[in-house]
């Protein structure tokens, strides 16, 4: 913003704050101010920036004041399936507003709004909660639909798979000309919302993809993929620079960094995984004390800040797994490739090194940015069968030796008060063509436990560390459980 743009914006707020200030439109407002010519212009976008960043609020015969002198507020709507829906104030530590399905207006799930407090409609069943009204929609949440298309007597429809969005979407018959995507009655499409002028009246759009007839395999996948907005594709700037990323480490990425290399270093992930990002090994102290080494991949010494790597995975934030695919969060260059802690290859990785004493209390902790050399990629079932069968080699006389580790501290968490929460995980299985085969539980056995308690233990120690340094950082906590339950 320019500091002329900055300097109007501070004279909109100020205006708005008099308390002498009666509620005007932006003609008025610029004669107040003494705006003139590009002025003008620059009062216009100001205005529109504020109401948007709910810092003002337009109200009837285009009327500016601040938000609360109108009872306005300014949040995100989320809609039951029932219709009704609550506005979370974007302003913390505000209640819910409760907003009837009558009231939601044309405003959809996930939509940001402003509302009007209604005062004469006390929300009884919440115990007095606010209740509102929809009055303007800032941003829509999407401007796509996923659902199937449906036919009546006189008009296509699109029932929306989201069941939050209870409003069926007119579109145009298949065989209208205008109509750019064939479609048939049955198949999953994407629509793109056209207009919808009240919510006495169906929203209107256009098909604009078709993914397939609703009951083909890799369709209901696809849905999630399209309804979420995953992104399929990595932008090709994103994809150049992980090409030009060589696989072979050299000297000068070597600097600074303990290598470990001769350690006997082993990673435990699920039979399907193709990316490894975190190894463990343990080792046998004096005085029957371990050493506890966790490995993690070091994803940001290939990933330079602002690049188009780092903008396009700040985008996605995580990789998502689905039934039949993975959307990584990194080009499989990186996810698959250099950063995964393949067997047998160095890699680049932060390590944690956590001494236990005999009892398994944590004596000490030290960080180190490292590169390693895994000796062995083991599957769960792989070291599962190891653990159960006695020490016949180097490799299963670590792997028990790091289960008396992992098991002592697993006794400790539970003594300490931690609650089982071993809930069934399912496993669906889908054949080359998408079709779901077979449902396979998810076993939480000792090479789970393994690495659950190990992961626990690194988490705890780079927790104690960044509050010993009093670093600002978002912890993962929990209340206390409801005794009654």
């Amino acid at each position: 913003m320019t500091s002329n743009g900055r300097k109007i914006r501070e004279q909109i707020l100020a205006l708005l704050r008099r308390k002498d200030y009666q509620p005007l439109d932006k003609s008025d407002i610029a004669r107040k101010l003494g705006l003139k010519g590009r002025e003008r212009v620059a009062l216009r976008h100001n205005l529109r920036e504020l109401e948007r960043a709910g810092e003002i609020a337009r109200i009837r015969k285009n009327l500016y004041v601040l938000p609360a002198e109108a009872d306005l507020v300014t949040g995100k709507l989320s809609i039951h399936r029932a219709g009704y829906g609550f506005l979370t104030s974007e302003k913390p530590g505000q209640p819910d507003i409760f907003i009837a399905a009558e009231n939601t207006g044309t405003a959809m799930h996930g939509d940001r709004v402003v509302a009007r407090i209604s005062r004469d409609l006390p929300y009884e069943r919440a115990k007095g909660r606010r209740e509102g009204r929809v009055i303007r929609i800032l941003e829509r949440a999407r401007d796509t639909i996923v659902g199937t298309l449906q036919h009546s007597r006189n008009f296509y429809y699109v029932v929306p798979d989201d069941p939050r969005i209870v409003h069926d979407i007119y579109v145009r018959p298949t065989g209208d000309r205008r109509s750019q995507t064939a479609a048939t009655v049955g198949d999953k499409v994407v629509v793109r919302l056209e207009t919808w002028e009240s919510r006495h009246v169906n929203p209107e759009g256009e098909i604009i993809e078709v993914l397939g007839p609703a009951s083909a395999p890799g369709v209901d996948t696809l849905s999630i993929i399209r309804r979420c907005g995953l992104p399929t594709e990595f932008p090709s700037e994103a994809l150049k620079e992980a090409d030009e990323i060589p696989e072979e480490i050299d000297a000068q990425q070597l600097k600074g960094r303990e290598d470990l290399r001769d350690k006997f270093i082993v990673t435990i992930d699920p039979e399907d995984a193709r990316d490894f990002d975190d190894a463990i090994h343990v080792e046998k102290l004096e005085n029957s004390g371990r050493l506890l080494g966790v490995h993690i991949a070091d994803v940001a010494a290939y990933v330079e800040p602002d690049s188009a790597l780092d903008r396009e995975a700040r985008r996605r934030g995580n990789s998502v797994y689905l039934p039949d695919r993975v959307i990584p969060m990194l080009p499989e260059r990186l996810s698959n490739g250099v950063c995964s802690l393949n067997p047998e290859v160095d890699r680049l990785t932060h390590s944690v090194f956590i001494h236990f004493d005999r009892n398994g209390v944590a004596r000490s902790a030290r960080f180190a940015r490292s590169v390693i050399r895994s000796a062995h990629r083991l599957t769960y079932k792989q070291a599962y069968a190891i653990l159960k069968s006695a020490p016949r080699d180097g490799l299963s006389q670590r792997l028990h030796i790091a289960w008396e580790l992992a098991a002592l501290l697993r006794r400790k968490r539970f003594q300490h008060g931690a609650l089982d929460l071993d809930f069934p995980e399912v496993k669906v299985l889908v054949d080359q063509d998408g079709y779901p085969v077979r449902l396979e539980r998810i076993e939480n056995d000792e090479s789970h436990q393994l690495i659950e308690e190990f992961m626990l233990a690194a988490n705890e120690a780079v927790a104690r560390e960044l509050k010993k340094r009093a670093i600002p950082t978002i912890y993962r906590v929990h209340e206390n459980p409801d005794l009654e339950k």
